[in-house]
């Protein structure tokens, strides 16, 4: 991780990060372009709205910019599981008072979590008993 923490992004800087983490870099069209077409057209923003949010992103160090023949790009900052381990992290102190084990419970206890969902983490915990044995 950077030096100084980046700070956790909000719910909808994450929408711009999840755009520019599957494809980067990339322009503010692009990114505005595919956040509406993942919504209700009711909900829909306008570009300057996404320009904006870019903007202030690269000002809190969420988002890098290079400029090529005219065009800027943006990419995340950091990587997706840095991302998510912060946003995880920040979740299990604000609402489990720390606790991982609580927070896991509670996300397991949603009723969400398919089969094949369940076997890749029963997979993931023997994979770290046996690396701490």
């Amino acid at each position: 991780m950077n030096e100084q923490q980046i700070p956790t992004p909000t719910d909808a800087e994450l929408e711009i990060l999840q755009a520019l983490w599957a494809k980067s870099p990339e322009s503010v069209r692009y990114v505005n372009d595919l956040i509406n077409s993942r919504r209700n057209p009711e909900q829909h923003v306008g570009y300057t709205t996404t320009l904006k949010q870019m903007q202030v992103m690269m000002e809190k160090g969420l988002l890098t910019r290079e400029i090529i023949e005219r065009n800027h790009l943006y990419s995340p900052a950091q990587e997706q599981k840095e991302t998510q381990a912060q946003v995880v992290q920040e979740l299990a102190d604000l609402a489990f008072e720390g606790s991982a084990y609580s927070l896991v419970l509670r996300a397991l206890g949603s009723g969400q979590t398919t089969p094949e969902e369940l076997a890749k983490i029963k997979a993931f915990i023997q994979e770290i008993e046996q690396q701490k044995q």
